[in-house]
């Protein structure tokens, strides 16, 4: 029932009907309308400040997951990157030096990259961020663990020819010495017999009677033959490869050929006297990659350490050369 409103009349001191006109029923109507759009808003938004959304909480909760999930993988790929730089080091340190090769560069490793700078904690990460920053370390990680297969298959090839390389590198002496007397002379500095002052002796002097064998102390081609005037007399100088070279001086007679291929123990002439020389013996020297070093430390194939010892003893003793 429509609730009837009455106004008192104090001119005719009477109830008069109360008639509201339809324009302010409109105003009315509209202003509870805007008022409760307003407050209809106003609560929507505190809920949705502090209560999520259905879809937000899932959204939420798949952030939380692939947080989790990166935080998982960060640690594996910090593990790989340790078990890489591993590889690496012992790829240089054990592999290569075992072969005698060259260490890789760690610029050819991509070290010389910048070192990627710390991301922010993972809690302010977007997931873009994320994903950027992983694809980055798992790139790095493919480059660098595909470098290093390929240094493998060099290492491999490597094992392939250790043979080969073994019987290439100076093992024996270059003239039979079983009883290890035969040194006169060893590798340094010594009283020069012709000019008496001190010089370099750069390798070491054998003494036996002239038409004593001299063997090649190792697999290689003969590079030099015969008699030259640079104080060696008739030498051989065999090109071993892997950067190794031995020379032997003064010889009464050269057997070997230059370009011939010989095998370790093999003969190569004989000693004599010829050069600059005061009595017969073999001045035998081992270079390697160009540097003359001292041969005493390569006769470990026929030697035991207590006559390795007495052999350094020897080679250190006499302090004037043959030549």
């Amino acid at each position: 029932m429509k609730k009837i409103k009455y106004h008192f009349n104090t001119h005719t001191l009477r109830f008069d009907k109360v008639e509201v006109p339809l324009k302010v029923r409109l105003l009315q109507l509209f202003g509870f309308v805007a008022a409760s759009i307003v407050t209809g808003v106003a609560i929507v938004a505190v809920l949705f400040q502090y209560i999520d959304s259905p879809k937000e909480k899932l959204l939420r909760q798949q952030n939380e997951s692939y947080k989790a999930n990166y935080s998982v993988i960060q640690d594996r790929v910090k593990q790989l990157e340790l078990q890489m730089t591993e590889l690496e080091n012992r790829d240089n340190e054990v592999y290569r030096s075992i072969f005698e090769s060259s260490p890789i560069p760690d610029s050819a490793r991509l070290k010389d990259m910048e070192t990627l700078k710390e991301v922010r904690m993972i809690q302010n990460l977007s997931s873009s961020a994320l994903l950027s920053n992983m694809i980055g370390q798992l790139n790095n990680l493919s480059v660098r663990s595909s470098f290093q297969d390929k240094s493998f298959i060099e290492v491999g090839a490597m094992v392939k020819n250790k043979e080969k390389l073994l019987r290439a590198i100076p093992a024996i002496q270059p003239v039979s010495n079983k009883n290890l007397n035969r040194i006169a002379s060893g590798y340094g500095y010594r009283i020069d017999p012709l000019y008496k002052d001190y010089r370099l002796h750069a390798g070491l002097d054998f003494t036996a009677a002239s038409g004593t064998p001299i063997y090649a102390t190792a697999d290689g081609v003969v590079q030099i033959a015969g008699f030259n005037t640079d104080g060696y007399g008739n030498k051989v100088v065999i090109n071993h490869g892997y950067g190794y070279q031995t020379l032997y001086g003064h010889m009464f007679r050269v057997k070997a050929k230059v370009g011939q291929s010989v095998k370790r123990g093999e003969v190569i002439g004989y000693i004599g006297n010829t050069g600059k020389s005061t009595g017969p013996h073999c001045h035998y020297e081992v270079i390697k990659r160009g540097i003359k070093v001292d041969p005493v430390y390569y006769f470990y194939n026929d030697l035991t350490p207590a006559q390795f010892d007495r052999i350094l003893k020897a080679a250190a003793a006499n302090k004037q050369s043959l030549d």
